[in-house]
C-alpha cells in the first residue's frame, strides 16, 4: 500500500528570513494525522536567506541529519564542532543527553536550501556526537547512494536506529529498483523533479508511506532526485 503526502499539503512556516515546509508536525504546525512515520519524526525543507539562520538552541534524544541541496550551512555546537556543510554533503548530529547548536546560511549573498531530518534513536542517553561527509554523488547518477545507516559501512554517516537513508539522482529516462525486506517499511521523499513510483506520479516535495510493498520501481521521465527511508 502506498499512502501519498502531497507537497501542497505540508505545513508551511513563511518568515522574513526562512521559508520552511514540514512533512510532519513541527513547531507551530501541528496535525495529529502527521506526527511522523515509524522512527522518522521530521522532514523539513528549509530555505534560508543570505546571512540569516537559526540561533543557538537545544535538542535531546534525537538523530538530526542535514542534507544541503544548494548553498552552504554554517554549523556550531556544544561538542566543539564547527563546520560549513556544502551542497552534496550530509551531516549527522546525535543530540543524545543534550546538545546546543546553531545553523546559519554561510553566504552573505546566496540563499541556502537544505533538508533537515529527525530520526528517533533506538538507544536512550547517547553521548552527543557529530559527523559530516560528502555524499559522493558526482559519479553515482542512477544508483542508490547510502546517506546514513547504523550498520552499512558504505554509508556517508552513521545513525543510531535500525534505518537506512538512501538517495538516488536520476537523469531523464533512468530508473532504480529497491527491494524491501519482509516486515520493513519505507518513506519516499521527492527532493527534485518528477518521478513515477510503481505507476504513481510524484513531484518535488511529495512524500509516500510504503507498507506491504516488496518491490519499489522508481522512474524519472525527465529528471528527479529521491530520498528513501528504509525503516523497521
Amino acid at each position: 500500500m502506498i499512502t501519498l503526502r502531497r507537497s501542497e499539503e505540508r505545513g508551511h512556516t513563511p518568515l522574513d528570513w526562512l521559508d520552511s515546509y514540514h512533512t510532519f508536525s513541527f513547531g507551530d504546525y501541528h496535525d495529529p494525522r502527521h506526527m511522523g512515520y515509524r522512527a522518522l519524526r521530521v522532514i523539513n525543507e528549509d530555505r534560508i536567506k543570505p546571512g540569516a539562520g537559526f540561533p543557538t538552541h537545544a535538542h535531546r534524544e534525537m538523530e538530526i541529519v542535514t542534507y544541503v541541496l544548494e548553498g552552504a550551512v554554517a554549523h556550531k555546537d556544544s561538542t566543539g564542532a564547527s563546520s560549513v556543510i556544502r551542497a552534496g554533503e550530509v551531516q549527522r548530529m546525535s543530540a543524545g543527553t543534550g546538545i546546543s547548536h546553531s545553523e546559519y546560511n554561510a553566504s552573505k549573498t546566496e540563499p541556502a536550501h537544505f533538508l533537515q531530518i529527525w530520526i528517533i534513536p533506538d538507544e536512550p542517553c547517547l553521548k552527543p556526537g557529530y559527523e559530516q561527509r560528502s555524499a559522493e554523488l558526482e559519479n553515482n547518477s542512477g544508483w542508490w547512494v547510502v546517506m546514513a545507516s547504523r550498520n552499512n559501512p558504505n554509508a556517508a554517516v552513521k545513525i543510531h536506529q535500525d534505518a537506512e537513508l538512501l538517495l538516488a539522482q536520476l537523469a531523464a529516462g533512468q530508473r532504480v529498483t529497491y527491494r524491501l525486506r519482509e516486515g520493513r517499511h519505507a518513506w519516499l521523499h521527492i527532493v527534485h523533479g518528477t518521478v513515477v513510483l510503481n505507476n504513481t506520479p510524484l513531484k518535488a516535495g511529495d512524500g509516500a508511506a510504503i507498507d506491504s510493498e516488496r518491490i519499489l520501481e522508481i522512474a524519472a521521465p525527465n529528471s528527479g532526485e529521491v530520498l528513501l527511508f528504509d525503516l523497521s
